[in-house]
Formats: C-alpha cells, sequence, structure tokens
C-alpha cells in the first residue's frame, strides 16, 4: 500500500505543484532527488507527532545537499479537514516546544484544504489539496535563500489561485483524479 501512496504523492508533486509551477521553489529538489516521501501509519495523534519527530530529526540531521524537504503522507487518519486542521496546532506547538522554530517548518496540504471564508468547491483551494493528508517539512534556511532570488514571492498565492481557477474540468479530472475521478 506504501507504494500506491508515494505514488500518489509522486503524480501530484511532479504534475500539479511542478508541473503548475504552484512552488517554484520544488523543481529543483525534486530533480535531485532531495524530496524524501515518508508513510505514517500512525492511528493517533501521540503516534504521528512521534513519527513527525522522526522526520524532523532525519531532516536536521541530514545535509540539505543530500534531503531538502519531507512530505509525510497520513493515509490512516485525519481524513476529516477540521480534525487535520485541529491538528496543525498540535504541530506547531510540537515544533516550538522541541526547538525546531527557525530551523524547519511544517506546511499543510490536504485531499479536502478548505481555506478560511471559502466555499468548499472554490477551486482556488485546489492550490493545497493533495492525495493524501499532508505535512510538508521545510528547511527554513533554504526557503530564505529561495525567497531572496524570487522577484516577487508575494504574488505567488494569488497567481497559483489564479492558475487553479483556469483549469478546465478535464484537466482538473487529469491532475486531481482523487477529487474528480
Amino acid at each position: 500500500m506504501d507504494e500506491q501512496i508515494i505514488a500518489d504523492v509522486e503524480q501530484w508533486l511532479d504534475e500539479v505543484v511542478i508541473g503548475l509551477d504552484l512552488c517554484p521553489f520544488a523543481a529543483r529538489p525534486r530533480r535531485e532527488k532531495r524530496v524524501r516521501i515518508a508513510v505514517s501509519h500512525a492511528s493517533d495523534e501521540e503516534a504521528l507527532l512521534n513519527d513527525l519527530q522522526a522526520e524532523l530529526e532525519r531532516l536536521s540531521e541530514t545535509p540539505a545537499a543530500e534531503l531538502e524537504t519531507t512530505l509525510l503522507a497520513i493515509p490512516d487518519m485525519l481524513e476529516d479537514f477540521a480534525d487535520y486542521n485541529d491538528f496543525l496546532d498540535a504541530v506547531d506547538l510540537w515544533v516550538e516546544q522541541f526547538g525546531w522554530e527557525g530551523e524547519l517548518q511544517v506546511a499543510s496540504f490536504h485531499p479536502h484544504y478548505q481555506f478560511a471564508d471559502t466555499d468548499a468547491d472554490d477551486p482556488g483551494n485546489l492550490t493545497n489539496r493533495s492525495p493524501w493528508p499532508l505535512l510538508h517539512i521545510i528547511r527554513e534556511e533554504s526557503l530564505e535563500k529561495a525567497i531572496e532570488h524570487y522577484p516577487d514571492v508575494d504574488a505567488i498565492p494569488e497567481r497559483n489561485i489564479a492558475r487553479m481557477k483556469a483549469l478546465g474540468p478535464d484537466e482538473r479530472k487529469r491532475l486531481f483524479p482523487y477529487l474528480f475521478g
């Protein structure tokens, strides 16, 4: 089953995140095989936080030249976006309590991701919709360096939302088979 979960995440990463240039910083680490996709089979929050801790430690202890970022897929829990969103508070507290602030941060992606003040079917939500609930562990130093060399980082979210709204129904089905298949 892990192989299928990883394949789903790779398809999303390659065709959506990189293919649509939603994250202009993702292509190089992916091309250089410095993106780890891990799967947590945790069935409760404590076990998931322990899996997250293991991935935080792995990323921190591995040079960026070998491993830039980690995507932790969560297939066995947090299917409900409200539960996932609540869990992110625990993640933030965990990162703070264990001293990862300033070194690592965690971004969020979910099949039912919904930005505040949007309808569930708003195409803009597709920018953060992944095939499985994901925790994306990012090196802050690498992100800061990438942002320094990117001309208008503040325009990325608006550009991405416009890109999602411009997708036709066939493109949505192809890119998001787990949502529109």
